[in-house]
């Protein structure tokens, strides 16, 4: 049986965050800090980094979620790494 939108929509993004996470892990397990991420690799991240992009602008698209709704959980998630990680000072 074929998959309706919400179900093509939710698959598609699994899909695009597996394939995602293993590019993370594949640049864990060869570099050790930025600066010696090839431009090869740094391609490769950007290609996932746009599909996973593309899948959440089309949640957005069919209102599954808003981009403010979005925004403002992105402005937590920075606040939570501000006071609990290195990346943002």
């Amino acid at each position: 049986m074929p998959l309706n939108k919400l179900q093509e929509l939710m698959v598609l993004t699994m899909e695009e965050c597996g394939e995602l996470t293993q590019r993370c892990s594949k640049i864990i397990r060869k570099f050790d800090t930025l600066d010696e991420v090839t431009e090869d690799q740094r391609v490769k991240l950007l290609e996932e980094v746009g599909d996973v992009q593309c899948l959440i602008d089309l949640m957005v698209d069919c209102g599954l979620l808003t981009k403010r709704e979005i925004d403002a959980r992105i402005a937590t998630k920075r606040d939570k790494l501000i006071k609990w990680s290195k990346l943002i000072k």
